[in-house]
């Protein structure tokens, strides 16, 4: 339906405004308003979220790039690790076809102590880094590789999950945003390679909403690349709250997703007669 196209386009450039400066591209936060608002087939609201991501990051990794702060260590770790991991992540979906109700509680209990902390400022912020040492790239480059899987098996970006683990290990949310929307980028374009795979292999609407899924990117693009250029004039003790209170809410909706996955998944009662 045409209305839902300035609806999905407004949505996703008010996410985007929101979550970029986090280093969050906002499409999980999209998903109640795909399902409840623009009324999107459930099997189809997963790659559409992730076309959203391909059509809406690339604003803000512009405006990084025209600040020179695009392309840094940070950055080069977390591609090394999540474009190799959504790979495989694919293959053990197509495989094994995982069920997403067990990560979805775990992302939550998670991500939810992180966003409190990141909320509530702490006693004090980390020192920054600018170059991790060996060891420190070493577990990032795993922790990358991780997300990239769980990004692979799940349909997300994998930014809702870096980007609080990386202001709580001590990195700046300046270095930390432009490194994750990156690899958010790479992985869902991966991610959505991987989707077509799988309705070519599995039949069934599990393609996005191509046309509304334009839409709703164009609108994340404008608000990426806004929320990126403001990003610079918000002091770092108020990106990590932002930060913080974005992971909180992603924490909140994975509770609920993996609650209603498990009721739905629990085997009905035997009732003897």
């Amino acid at each position: 339906m045409s209305w839902q196209w300035p609806v999905g386009a407004l949505a996703g450039f008010l996410l985007a405004l929101a979550t970029t400066p986090a280093g969050v591209s906002g499409a999980v936060l999209l998903l109640p308003v795909q399902i409840s608002i623009l009324r999107v087939p459930s099997p189809a609201v997963t790659p559409t979220n992730l076309l959203f991501n391909v059509f809406a990051v690339p604003g803000g990794l512009l405006r990084f790039s025209r600040e020179g702060r695009l392309f840094g260590p940070l950055g080069g770790l977390l591609l090394a690790g999540t474009l190799p991991g959504v790979v495989v992540g694919a293959i053990v979906r197509v495989e094994l076809l995982s069920s997403g109700h067990a990560f979805m509680l775990i992302a939550s209990g998670v991500l939810a102590p992180l966003g409190l902390w990141l909320l509530l400022g702490g006693q004090r912020i980390p020192p920054e880094r600018s170059e991790p040492s060996r060891g420190g790239r070493s577990l990032i480059l795993a922790l990358a590789l991780l997300v990239g899987v769980v990004g692979g098996i799940y349909g997300i970006g994998g930014g809702s999950l870096l980007a609080p683990m990386l202001l709580v290990a001590g990195f700046s949310a300046y270095e930390v945003a432009p490194a994750t929307l990156l690899a958010t980028f790479v992985t869902s374009v991966v991610g959505i390679a991987s989707y077509a795979v799988l309705q070519s292999i599995q039949g069934g609407n599990i393609a996005p909403e191509w046309v509304l899924g334009a839409w709703i990117g164009a609108g994340g693009f404008a608000g990426s690349y806004l929320g990126a250029r403001l990003q610079r004039h918000m002091p770092e003790r108020s990106l990590r709250r932002l930060l913080g209170l974005v992971a909180c809410l992603v924490a909140a909706r994975y509770l609920q997703e993996g609650v209603q996955h498990s009721r739905v998944s629990r085997p009905a009662p035997v009732v003897s007669h």
